[in-house]
């Protein structure tokens, strides 16, 4: 399915976009105004950043898939 046609599904779920110049970005998809795709993208400590990327600069936008064996990590202790 071409990203154009899932993109509205995706609005405020974890993605992964990969551009036309073979670089590619992370973040939570925001949405879509004025012809650019927002995303929130973590930086770094507790700071985060809405960016916006041209629409004509995008190749593909994917859904994080599930973590596998989520019953494992539920349970699992962080020491």
């Amino acid at each position: 399915m071409k990203w154009q046609q899932k993109v509205y599904y995706l609005i405020g779920q974890p993605i992964g976009v990969s551009f036309m110049n073979g670089q590619g970005t992370t973040g939570i998809l925001c949405g879509i105004s004025d012809g650019k795709l927002q995303i929130i993208e973590y930086l770094y400590q507790v700071q985060f950043a809405l960016k916006q990327y041209d629409l004509y600069t995008i190749q593909d936008i994917n859904e994080f898939p599930l973590c596998p064996n989520q019953q494992y990590l539920h349970h699992q202790r962080l020491y």
